[in-house]
């Protein structure tokens, strides 16, 4: 019609959606990971703040979705897999990442080999089948598996590096720079513990290999365990657990454990768990130990290239410097790889059976068993605490000949010896408590066990967990706590009994010793009481 504009055509402003692939997804979930904020990680890849923090909380479907055994760039599957192959890769993925948390050398062939015994075993469990599939683990398999998981780089195999001299001279260097004393250098390494584990020859490790379902000598957890080269402070063991609301923990506060509790579904430390440990746990002791002994606050820290040692930990402290330990060297010559986890390990067991013979007095096998079925996790933890204590200051401070040899000051302490004694022990106590068939090779071969690689049936178990073991999260634990009148009447039996014992002592000195240890022991309490009773006089 005349006079009419004509009608302006609108172009489609509909925005584009941009696909964000599942190696995307995994690399945000992993900078959240090292500590990095929100709005770094969407400027860093280029995302929608509101993407990345969707990604966040999506986090357990995303890594669900990486454990499948799909290309992470494809956009949909073009082949159908067998179950079996899926749960083999999943399975070995999760036996890389075991290796490359423990720093293990790997080689392609290596990978190949496990690969194709977890395939056989896999396929012998579901029994025969109509048309039985082939796998033969080529390395165009290899190279395609490494594209679905987009894995990591691993340690490969390597020979000795001819490098080692010349790396402690370096480190020679460093410390004479820095001016650390043997109290301000320190190092840390993780290790697994199956920590309800028995020897081979006892009648417990045998009668549990017939039970059918979840063997609790296949549950482990993780420590963290250092000191530093003095030899005369450790430090406060870092537990991972799988579970973070055992039901042993019940109406405890994690907190005051002998151990700094945290959990992961595969008992692993991660960066992020370790990250957390350096700031909030390491630099505070470091510094709280140098104030008590007159030392400027700083200190060296000393690690290996674990996948779980964050590599940006010198950006959090101005007063700890780290250290990272060659790969070709690290095996050979860090200190708590040189005796300390052998020996821990020897201590715990011979622990683990004080307790069993303090619980039963080796009375008969059914109250070693009762004993044992009923051994849980809380109980694991206060025996690690106690290995841990015995370890004593030249076995600390031995470990360090490698690395840095004039530190030393045991010269003439011997690790061997000190584990053969432990083993000695050990055999004394078995022979009390009826394990008759008990030789020391299968003490030995216990001890080894902590450190050898998961085998299939434990990568095939490793996703089960104890029926009942988990507290819900829904429901908040009660903690434990005394009353003012349970405490009152707790010292007032001490202080009966200490009235008795020195009114008819036949020796002073025993009067005197005897009552300046148990007072000093059962302060606390009495603190604890009298802060109990300032807090009810205030709110009256």
């Amino acid at each position: 019609m005349p006079g009419k504009r004509p009608l302006k055509v609108i172009p489609n402003a509909k925005r584009e959606r941009k696909a964000i692939t599942l190696d995307v997804k995994l690399e945000v979930l992993r900078r959240f990971e090292v500590g990095e904020k929100l709005s770094q990680i969407a400027k860093a890849l280029d995302l929608a703040v509101s993407t990345v923090a969707t990604i966040r909380d999506n986090k357990e479907k995303i890594k669900l979705s990486s454990q499948i055994a799909t290309p992470l760039r494809a956009s949909r599957l073009t082949r159908h897999r067998s179950a079996v192959m899926e749960t083999m890769e999943r399975l070995l993925r999760v036996w890389l990442e075991d290796q490359s948390q423990r720093n293990m050398p790997l080689s392609v062939a290596m990978i190949q080999e496990k690969a194709k015994s977890l395939f056989d075993d896999l396929q012998r469990a579901q029994g025969e089948s109509s048309q039985k599939e082939t796998f033969s683990a080529s390395k165009g398999w290899f190279v395609r598996f490494k594209e679905r998981h987009c894995l990591p780089h691993f340690k490969m195999n390597c020979t000795a590096s001819s490098n080692k001299d010349t790396y402690l001279e370096v480190l020679k260097s460093i410390i004479e720079e820095g001016e650390y004393t043997p109290q301000q250098v320190f190092n840390v390494d993780e290790i697994g513990l199956y920590w309800k584990r028995m020897p081979e020859g006892t009648f417990i490790s045998v009668e549990e290999k017939a039970q059918p379902g979840f063997k609790s000598s296949k549950d482990r957890l993780m420590l963290l365990l250092g000191g530093n080269a003095a030899g005369d402070f450790k430090l406060k063991p870092l537990s991972v657990y799988h579970s973070e609301n055992p039901r042993a923990l019940k109406g405890y506060s994690k907190p005051n454990l002998p151990v700094i509790w945290r959990s992961n579904k595969k008992a692993w430390a991660t960066r992020s768990i370790f990250h957390e440990w350096f700031t909030y746990f390491f630099c505070p002791a470091v510094e709280k130990y140098c104030a008590k002994n007159n030392l400027s606050n700083k200190a060296l820290l000393i690690l290996d290239s674990a996948p779980c040692h964050p590599v940006n930990l010198n950006d959090l402290s101005d007063h700890v410097r780290v250290e990272y330990l060659h790969d070709s060297t690290a095996d050979s010559i860090q200190p708590m790889g040189q005796g300390v986890a052998s020996t821990f390990k020897a201590h715990y067991l011979r622990r683990t059976f004080e307790h069993m013979l303090e619980a039963t007095d080796g009375e008969d096998t059914a109250t070693i068993r009762e004993f044992w079925r009923n051994y849980n996790i809380l109980d694991a933890v206060d025996n690690i605490a106690i290995a841990w204590e015995a370890l004593r200051p030249a076995t600390m401070n031995s470990v360090w000949k490698k690395i840095w040899p004039q530190c030393v000051q045991f010269q003439n302490f011997s690790q061997t010896d000190n584990i053969a004694q432990l083993q000695k022990n050990i055999m004394t106590l078995a022979k009390t408590l009826a394990f008759e068939e008990l030789v020391e090779a299968d003490v030995d071969q216990l001890l080894q066990s902590h450190e050898d690689a998961l085998s299939n049936e434990e990568l095939m178990q490793l996703e089960q967990e104890p029926a009942g073991e988990e507290e819900s999260e829904d429901t908040q634990p009660v903690l434990r706590q005394l009353t003012t009148g349970e405490l009152s009447a707790a010292l007032s039996h001490f202080e009966a009994g200490l009235q008795i014992l020195t009114s008819s002592s036949p020796n002073d000195e025993w009067k005197l010793k005897v009552s300046r240890a148990i007072s000093g022991a059962i302060n606390c309490y009495r603190e604890l009481y009298n802060e109990k009773k300032r807090r009810s006089k205030q709110l009256s």
